[in-house]
């Protein structure tokens, strides 16, 4: 399917171009479905194609040595999938798989790269979208390389806060509407499944976060600010 002008302008890397650039844009694309647990590429494979999620949820990974799956992103709505490789015509570092039942803008490599040489100023939003992306991969990285699994597990509930937080008086404090399970827990923050499940019990227990069956309820941000240090 062809993707609307009106949801090019949705997406941040398209926003503010030309309506005479979204529409070379959308003569190129297409919006491609993934059903949950598709892959949309495996780690390694050649980078010749660029996804950009329009809802839903990917999640970027590595498998280590032993079989241990490690999230290293997860993308939402707007974001690119993958960008990295693409612009560098380097093979995909990690793989990638829908979380959610997801909707991807998609465009060839070789189409998408034909029409920034003719178009500049579709680069622009695409280098500011790197630029993030590549400071929020580091940060991440080293996330999971060094410091207790709490305060991991901390920056990742205030991190999820300050993306999709919204206050819920009823429901007594800042809700995530974003179901994890307790294993895609232990992925995002680099520790085992039975790690994730005694944190989150304990932080239950304490009302410092609820665990909800569609969403988690941040009852104490001040415990998980101090968590993080």
């Amino acid at each position: 399917m062809q993707p609307t002008d009106d949801l090019l302008r949705a997406i941040p890397m398209f926003g503010r171009v030309s309506a005479e650039d979204r529409q070379h844009v959308a003569a190129i694309a297409r919006v491609r479905h993934y059903e949950r647990g598709a892959h949309l590429f495996e780690e390694g494979q050649e980078s010749d194609f660029l996804p950009i999620v329009i809802n839903g949820r990917i999640k970027v990974f590595r498998t280590t040595p032993a079989g241990k799956e490690i999230i290293l992103y997860v993308f939402g709505a707007g974001e690119p999938v993958g960008a990295v490789a693409v612009y560098e015509n380097a093979p995909f570092p990690a793989s990638a798989c829908a979380m959610d039942d997801t909707d991807c803008l998609v465009m060839s490599r070789r189409d998408f790269f034909a029409l920034i040489e003719t178009r500049p100023s579709v680069m622009r939003g695409l280098l500011v979208g790197l630029t993030h992306r590549l400071m929020e991969l580091t940060r991440r990285l080293t996330e999971l390389t060094g410091g207790r699994v709490e305060a991991r597990f901390a920056r990742l509930f205030l991190k999820l806060a300050d993306q999709m937080g919204r206050p819920d008086p009823a429901r007594g404090g800042l809700v995530i509407a974003m179901p994890l399970s307790r294993q895609e827990l232990a992925d995002l923050t680099g520790t085992t499944i039975e790690t994730a499940i005694r944190i989150m019990s304990r932080w239950n227990k304490e009302n410092v976060i609820h665990t909800e069956r569609d969403a988690f309820v941040i009852v104490d941000q001040e415990a998980l600010r101090s968590a993080a240090e």
